[in-house]
């Protein structure tokens, strides 16, 4: 299984229906979400994806899930692109919770991947994706997540 990170700038694209979405997720285990995918062509159903903040703080990783779809074509804003759609089963609110931060995921192992991508969806890096799954376990672990 390949993991992919996606990009999210709330400066470039508001999510006003975040708490929304955070609640439905809390109700029924899962929120679905299509997002762009630059790796569209290694990306493929059942892939692990993880969601960072980017442009604005707090910055760092806010959600997982898995892609639950070929990718496809889709406009957003009157620009092509290809999106995926990710089964978020955990989506944090950086507003209101603490993420994993920046700082953490610079640090070991995990300074060796990109995190500051101005692309969404690109590769992790294979020998990367088994340190990040601990760190953001026992992170959300901390959080009583």
């Amino acid at each position: 299984m390949n993991a992919f990170l996606f990009s999210w700038n709330p400066v470039k694209w508001p999510w006003p229906q975040l708490p929304d979405d955070i609640r439905m997720l809390h109700e029924t285990g899962l929120h679905t979400e299509a997002w762009s995918c630059v790796s569209h062509k290694s990306a493929r159903e059942g892939d692990r994806a993880f969601l960072i903040r980017l442009g604005k703080k707090p910055t760092g990783i806010m959600g997982s899930g898995y892609i639950s779809s070929e990718p496809f074509m889709s406009e957003k804003n009157g620009r092509p692109r290809m999106r995926v759609l990710i089964n978020f089963e955990v989506l944090l609110n950086p507003e209101t919770d603490p993420i994993l931060s920046m700082d953490e995921l610079r640090s070991g192992i995990l300074k060796q991947q990109l995190w500051s991508t101005q692309a969404s969806g690109i590769s992790i890096k294979p020998h990367v994706v088994p340190e990040l799954e601990e760190l953001w376990y026992a992170f959300l672990k901390r959080q009583g997540k």
